[in-house]
């Protein structure tokens, strides 16, 4: 989360300076975090050793990180809509 936050601000800094290439750069690598985390909650889910009916802890576990993991998704496609909108160049250092 932190980094992904630093990146993102990376990312519009960028494009306040009107340096493009790192506006990608660290827009796209926002994206990648983000999918690298949704593939380790994925991960984690198909090896826990508990399911989400076996106790009030599962149960607690699978709402509360499966709500998170519904946000990260979320924000990841907001970003990578961001991104392909920077890369149609509809971002200016005075419109973004």
């Amino acid at each position: 989360l932190l980094t992904s936050g630093i990146t993102v601000t990376w990312a519009h800094h960028s494009l306040m300076e009107n340096n493009y290439k790192q506006a990608f750069q660290s827009l796209m690598f926002t994206v990648l975090l983000g999918a690298y985390f949704t593939a380790l909650q994925a991960y984690e889910y198909f090896e826990s050793p508990f399911t989400i009916a076996d106790s009030v802890y599962g149960s607690t576990f699978f709402m509360a990180t499966g709500f998170h993991g519904l946000h990260v998704i979320i924000g990841t496609t907001f970003l990578l809509v961001c991104l392909l909108r920077h890369l149609l160049n509809h971002f200016s250092p005075i419109h973004h």
